[in-house]
């Protein structure tokens, strides 16, 4: 909605960024002290981990988390980080650096790396699905997954 309504709509454009500033807080806020798979402790894994589970994504023998898997876990990380400085680099705009230009190209660049992002992360899930054979969608919203296998880490 941001997006879309960025050149034309800028009452709407300014309460959609506002929107997402308050869902950024809230998510950072549930990565701290929500349920066990939400919190960033739980999911947040070292560059060389997320290299690796990428890796076996691609040869086709990843194995399935209870939570996030890595890839997951870093782009709930990327999204949340854009995020905040799409807010930020929005707000700056609009009150402190009206006109600058710098400020207004930073916002569109990132606008436009989230949605690739965005694109990305779709991807991501239509694939952890197939492969394991499970609606991740389903599982975001229930916060409900089928029982662990043997090979599943939770």
């Amino acid at each position: 909605m941001a997006w879309a309504s960025a050149d034309e709509w800028q009452d709407l454009h300014e309460i959609a960024g506002y929107t997402v500033a308050a869902l950024v807080t809230f998510r950072v806020l549930w990565g701290l002290c929500g349920p066990r798979y939400a919190r960033f402790k739980q999911f947040v894994r070292h560059p060389r981990m997320v290299a690796e589970y990428l890796s076996d994504i691609l040869k086709g023998r990843e194995v399935r988390y209870l939570g996030h898997n890595p890839a997951g876990g870093m782009m709930v990380v990327a999204l949340l980080v854009g995020l905040g400085a799409l807010t930020l680099t929005g707000w700056l705009y609009t009150d402190l650096f009206w006109g600058e230009e710098w400020v207004e190209e930073s916002h569109e660049l990132l606008g436009n790396f989230l949605l690739a992002l965005a694109g990305l992360h779709v991807t991501g899930v239509v694939i952890a699905s197939l492969r394991h054979r499970e609606s991740l969608v389903k599982s975001m919203i229930t916060g409900r997954k089928r029982a662990p296998g043997e090979t599943d880490v939770s």
